[in-house]
C-alpha cells in the first residue's frame, strides 16, 4: 500500500465507518462488540505488504475513531469516552491480529476465513482473560477457575457480534480495497 490519493481516501473510508459503527454499535448492549477494528486488524495484516504500514494502518484508525468518540463525549453526544483506563491493551491486542493475520497472507483465501474466525477468537480470550486477572473483584468474578468461565460467559455475546462484523468487514474491505487499487479509482469532478 502506497500513501496515493487512493489509498488515502479507502483509510478515510475505513475511520469513517469504523467510527460511524461505534457510534451506532457500541451504546446499545444487545451490538455490543461488533466493530469494524478487528477486521481492519486482520486487513491490514492479509492486504498490507509494508509490515510496519500493517501495524499502524490499524492503530491509527483505532486511535482517529477513539478520538472522535472523545469529542463527542465530551459535546456530550456519546454516552461514554472514547479513552478510558486500561485501553492500551486493546491497542496491543490488535497489534497482535496483525501479527497473526500477517502469518496468514500465504493461505489467500482460507486465510481470510482464518483470519476472520482467529481474530475474533483470539481477542475474546484474551481480553476476557485480563478482565478476570486484572478486575475480578470489581466485574463480581471470583478469582479462581470458575470466576474466568463466568467471565467468559459473559463475554459470549460480545464474541458473537464481533465473529459477525468481522465476516462482514473482513471480505467488504479487501473488495473495497481491490477495486480503489486495482480499478485505478479516481474521483472525477463535473464542472
Amino acid at each position: 500500500m502506497k500513501l496515493t490519493k487512493q489509498t488515502i481516501i479507502f483509510l478515510f473510508i475505513l475511520i469513517v465507518v469504523s467510527t460511524l459503527v461505534k457510534v451506532i454499535c457500541a451504546p446499545q448492549i444487545n451490538f455490543s462488540g461488533f466493530t469494524c477494528v478487528m477486521a481492519v486488524s486482520m486487513f491490514a495484516g492479509l492486504m498490507i505488504e509494508d509490515k510496519p504500514l500493517a501495524f499502524l494502518v490499524p492503530l491509527v484508525v483505532l486511535l482517529t475513531s477513539d478520538i472522535l468518540l472523545q469529542v463527542l463525549h465530551i459535546l456530550n453526544v456519546f454516552p461514554f469516552a472514547g479513552f478510558y483506563s486500561g485501553q492500551i491493551i486493546n491497542y496491543i491486542l490488535f497489534v497482535l491480529l496483525t501479527m497473526i493475520s500477517i502469518g496468514l497472507r500465504r493461505f489467500k483465501t482460507a486465510g481470510i476465513i482464518a483470519a476472520a474466525f482467529i481474530g475474533p477468537t483470539i481477542f475474546f480470550l484474551l481480553s476476557n482473560f485480563i478482565v478476570w486477572k486484572t478486575q475480578a473483584s470489581i466485574m463480581g468474578y471470583n478469582t479462581d477457575i470458575s470466576g474466568l468461565w463466568q467471565s467468559y460467559t459473559f463475554g459470549l455475546p460480545f464474541y458473537r457480534n464481533s465473529l459477525i462484523s468481522t465476516f462482514i468487514f473482513l471480505p467488504a474491505f479487501i473488495a473495497l480495497y481491490n477495486w480503489f487499487t486495482y480499478k485505478k479509482f479516481t474521483l472525477q469532478f463535473s464542472r
